[in-house]
């Protein structure tokens, strides 16, 4: 597969790439808005994805001039989507098998998603997912949201490998353009939430991590160093 050279770590994105957070978010985001009289269209969810909390809530009052703070908003959403989320929270297609093929071939895996920690864990130990990766890079850990390469190259770093020996799963175009900024090998997954813009800065873009082509990048790429670790291991902090 042309483009791809060795891989020594392997970093996915949380929401919209590991789990279907964003259907829930969507329906989450309609229910605040229609207490408010208004509709979450498109093109505001498409200001919202990727980004931090604080950065989508201050994109949502620019696009719909909502008076409410956005402390009050955050709140009041994370409120709307746990209830949601209890009973409708899963994987997305393909991880399972991604992460299992992960694991048998010894590749440090981690996380970078623009999420909040105590949100990331709650979702990540309510699916079981926690426990599989060495450790979880979220929005308080750093300075710069995507689209900035901040989180990938500390990702990069704490996994001690250079960020061109690392491959990134994302979902969004704003996720993309900070793995491919940070100078990783990038695969996009776009769903039908974010399945816009340019993901030209991708190595590969796929419709699902179910796609075949994910196998074959890995067993042909993978170059690990802990071929004689265990590769459920867990987490290393």
């Amino acid at each position: 597969m042309s483009g791809f050279e060795r891989i020594r770590a392997v970093v996915l994105d949380l929401d919209g790439t590991m789990l279907n957070t964003e259907d829930i978010f969507e329906d989450a985001g309609q229910q605040l808005m229609q207490r408010r009289g208004l509709n979450m269209t498109r093109e505001i969810r498409r200001s919202m994805l990727g980004r931090r909390p604080l950065e989508a809530f201050a994109a949502l009052k620019q696009a719909t001039g909502i008076s409410d703070d956005i402390e009050s908003l955050l709140q009041e959403t994370k409120q709307i989507f746990q209830e949601l989320a209890r009973d409708r929270v899963q994987l997305m297609p393909g991880v399972e098998q991604l992460l299992q093929l992960i694991e048998e071939l010894r590749l440090p895996r981690a996380v970078a998603t623009s999420s909040p920690e105590k949100y990331m864990r709650w979702l990540m130990e309510l699916v079981g997912l926690y426990s599989r990766f060495e450790f979880v890079l979220t929005a308080e850990d750093v300075v710069q949201g995507k689209p900035h390469p901040e989180i990938y190259l500390k990702a990069a770093d704490r996994l001690q490998v250079d960020p061109a020996e690392m491959l990134v799963f994302e979902d969004s175009e704003t996720g993309v353009a900070a793995a491919a900024a940070a100078g990783a090998q990038v695969v996009a997954v776009p769903n039908r939430h974010t399945d816009y813009g340019d993901f030209s800065p991708a190595h590969l873009r796929v419709n699902s991590l179910q796609d075949e082509r994910l196998r074959v990048l890995l067993r042909e790429y993978a170059c690990s160093e802990q071929a004689g670790s265990d590769p459920n291991s867990g987490r290393s902090e």
